[in-house]
């Protein structure tokens, strides 16, 4: 016969009410508690019925993550494992199980969160990214459902919205300063996709530091691809095709440096000595490249776990209003600049 929460109760020597709370991870049990009644759900083999537990208190506890195309282009960037990783970390913590996004354009992502939404499937939603003319934002701000973007809003009210970010004007233009200061006048941008609103901080960041130099902005030294490995490469041709080349590259994200390198590499160009290179968000490949990249560490960890957090304060509390959550970058010195 199927183990019961009034077997647990007994168990444990508290009431089925406690019971449930634990189970819902109340932080109204004392620790103390919480341990004894998981020791007798342990000894007893109890397992929560999720399902029926979700129809009565009306909560899914899971929470859907929403990616910016297809799992399988996505996984190909570093960064959304990271991210991801970062997601898991806090909703295990809280008891929140996730529901990843599958869809492969725009309008099959809208209508995955559509489903979401209207289905019940899951309390809150977190935004892996910020597009220009998105449609997920307006559609989740209408029906007032709880979510948190990893990202900048563009084109809404930031008051509506709550997100986690870095400052990415800041970043990019700080990089394009360290490659001043070393020398540089020539600097070209590897940006992403213009459609995401990261790549469009990037950018003004690295005009504004040409503009406070008095070093004209050159449109030739600026192209976008998209943030991967092939994207590098395709930049890098276009670039290296110019009568006058840069001799330092901002590129988007290490993904794409990554790409970079390898056709420097087979166009006989050394880096650093002849090319100098400053990348964006430091993850692993960053330190296997050769050389070693220079990068702006990101965070990107503390931005999952950090926007999960916002999230579950909202589901809990959907009258704390919106959070604006900064995580701040370092510049990681390497070997990929001189």
């Amino acid at each position: 016969m199927a183990v019961t929460i009034k077997d647990v109760a007994k168990r444990a020597n508290v009431a089925p009410s406690t019971v449930s709370r634990v189970i819902a991870n109340s932080s109204r049990i004392s620790d103390k508690t919480k341990e004894r009644v998981r020791k007798a759900m342990d000894e007893l083999g109890y397992h929560p019925n999720f399902n029926a537990r979700s129809l009565a208190i009306k909560s899914t506890k899971t929470i859907g993550i929403v990616m910016p195309n297809s799992a399988k282009i996505a996984f190909q960037n570093p960064f959304f494992p990271e991210v991801i990783r970062g997601i898991s970390m806090k909703a295990y913590q809280e008891g929140y199980g996730l529901y990843l996004s599958t869809g492969q354009t725009e309008e099959e992502i809208l209508e995955e969160v559509k489903q979401m939404v209207y289905g019940g499937r899951v309390d809150g939603i977190l935004l892996l990214y910020s597009r220009v003319n998105d449609k997920v934002m307006p559609f989740l701000l209408e029906q007032n459902f709880p979510f948190v973007l990893i990202g900048r809003p563009y084109n809404i009210d930031e008051s509506r919205v709550s997100y986690v970010n870095n400052d990415n004007f800041k970043a990019a233009k700080t990089v394009t300063e360290y490659l001043m200061l070393l020398g540089h006048e020539r600097i070209g941008f590897i940006g992403g996709n213009l459609d995401y609103v990261v790549t469009i901080d990037h950018m003004k960041g690295y005009e504004q530091a040409l503009k406070n130099a008095n070093i004209p902005i050159r449109k030739e030294f600026i192209v976008h691809h998209e943030e991967l490995q092939e994207g590098g490469q395709e930049a890098v041709i276009e670039v290296m095709s110019l009568v006058e080349r840069p001799t330092a590259l901002i590129v988007a994200d290490d993904i794409m440096t990554f790409g970079v390198l390898k056709m420097l590499a087979d166009m006989n160009v050394e880096v650093p000595k002849d090319m100098s290179i400053v990348s964006f968000n430091n993850v692993m490949i960053s330190e296997l490249s050769s050389p070693t990249m220079t990068t702006v560490d990101i965070h990107i960890y503390d931005l999952g776990f950090e926007a999960t957090k916002c999230l579950i304060n909202k589901i809990s509390d959907p009258e704390c209003g919106e959070k604006k959550i900064i995580v701040p970058h370092k510049l990681i010195k390497r070997q990929s600049c001189k």
